[in-house]
């Protein structure tokens, strides 16, 4: 083999290589990612049903049922509402009416399985994704007749 072929194929196995490697890392940089969705946007059918992703709203008032390390909650944006249902430990400041952020996956049933929650750390913080969801969802929906069960309160 002449020197300018053996050269040749030396870049070629770099690049093929550096392909293979950065094929891998766009794989794993996908699989991971997490993505936040809002009760409309889960009722829009915008939301993937077999992947993990995040849920964000509030809790909605009187929705709260627990069975032992089994809770069932309602999460809200006060245009649409998805019931929740999560096995373990709620954090202290979970509580009905305040924001709440949800990891897991939507059944086909339109109900959605946590595996983590989230609550707010204090009165003035909510995650940026989800105030802003709410505030989509007060202009587009605010007077819609599930925000009368949620006695018109964001």
């Amino acid at each position: 083999m002449k020197p300018r072929h053996k050269r040749l194929a030396i870049i070629g196995g770099i690049v093929c290589a550096v392909g293979v490697a950065v094929g891998l890392v766009l794989n794993a940089f996908q699989s991971n990612l997490v993505f936040f969705y809002s009760p409309s946007q889960i009722v829009a059918k915008e939301a993937p049903v077999s992947r993990t992703f995040r849920l964000g709203g509030l809790v909605k008032e009187g929705s709260v049922k627990r069975d032992g390390t089994v809770v069932q909650f309602a999460v809200t944006d006060t245009a649409q509402t998805i019931p929740v249902q999560y096995q373990g430990i709620l954090p202290d400041l979970f509580k009905e009416g305040k924001g709440v952020v949800a990891q897991g996956q939507l059944r086909d049933d339109g109900t959605f399985v946590a595996r983590e929650v989230l609550a707010k750390h204090d009165e003035n913080y909510m995650p940026p994704e989800a105030g802003e969801a709410l505030k989509r969802a007060q202009q587009s929906g605010g007077n819609m007749t599930s925000n009368a069960a949620t006695g018109g309160k964001p």
